[in-house]
């Protein structure tokens, strides 16, 4: 109907499409040049500065490494990675970056590079009661990793490549120990009761149980990454946006910890 409201999933398909259906009316062969597919995206109405960002991103797209076999079904990569091309000189997004991560996911700065830097957890009081408090809902998904990196890659004039990784070695570790406790707990378990000779068979019982628990222990990567995923994308889409700006942090809440907990404690107490 004229009037419905097209959902924002089936407006992507449909635009996606109708400029596949524009683009196919030209014979493009086995590929276009650059000078080419900007003339094409004009003619379907693509202004040449989105054009010329998705084409730097699939330049610069790293090829997609999945760790396979058993072990990596269980417990998942070591380390996750987001990238994106933002519009922006490398100065300037370096600094946003940096007091972003700082500011506003409670990472300080763990070492600079010539090519890169890396953030890892603040530690103490201050940062543990504003994790605790999760200031406007947010979960601080990136505190959880080990350390956060992030390299800037200058591109043509006005963009550059952001690349962001997360060593979640120490929550695979967490997992790993956790499922052998459950498991060393049914093994033990077992190997008393066979010791006893009691029920023959359902001496196995407790190793049957603790296995399958140890399992989901060690799946349980997936909601974890997940957020941690998600919280580098995020970061990611604030800067394309470009939401995060070099001194993004109020001054007097930065210099002062305790005016910014007691601002978060009053937002939790009246939201409004």
């Amino acid at each position: 109907m004229a009037g419905e409201l097209i959902r924002r999933e089936a407006l992507e398909r449909i635009i996606q499409r109708a400029a596949e259906l524009q683009a196919g009316e030209r014979d493009i062969g086995e590929g276009l040049t650059e000078p080419e597919l900007l003339a094409l995206g004009q003619d379907v109405g693509i202004p040449a500065r989105y054009l010329r960002q998705a084409l730097l991103e699939e330049r610069t797209r790293p090829l997609i490494e999945e760790r396979g076999g058993v072990l990596g079904w269980l417990v998942g990569p070591g380390r996750l990675s987001a990238q994106r091309v933002v519009s922006g000189e490398p100065a300037a997004v370096e600094r946003a970056l940096d007091s972003w991560m700082q500011q506003e996911e409670l990472l300080q700065v763990k070492r600079r590079y010539p090519d890169h830097t890396s953030w890892e957890p603040k530690v103490g009081a201050f940062a543990s009661i504003q994790r605790a408090l999760g200031s406007g809902g947010r979960r601080f998904a990136l505190a959880r990793a080990t350390e956060i990196a992030g390299q800037v890659t200058p591109l043509e004039s006005g963009f550059c490549h952001v690349q962001l990784f997360a060593d979640v070695r120490n929550v695979r570790k967490q997992r790993l120990g956790i499922a052998a406790l459950l498991v060393g707990m049914g093994g033990a378990a077992s190997g008393v009761l066979l010791a006893m000779a009691v029920l023959g068979p359902f001496s196995y019982i407790p190793l049957l149980v603790f296995g399958p628990a140890a399992v989901a222990a060690l799946r349980s990567h997936r909601l974890q990454h997940e957020q941690i995923q998600i919280g580098l994308e995020q970061v990611l889409d604030r800067l394309e946006r470009g939401e995060i700006k070099p001194g993004h942090a109020v001054p007097g809440l930065q210099a002062n910890p305790f005016l910014r907990i007691a601002d978060e404690i009053r937002t939790l107490i009246n939201p409004r």
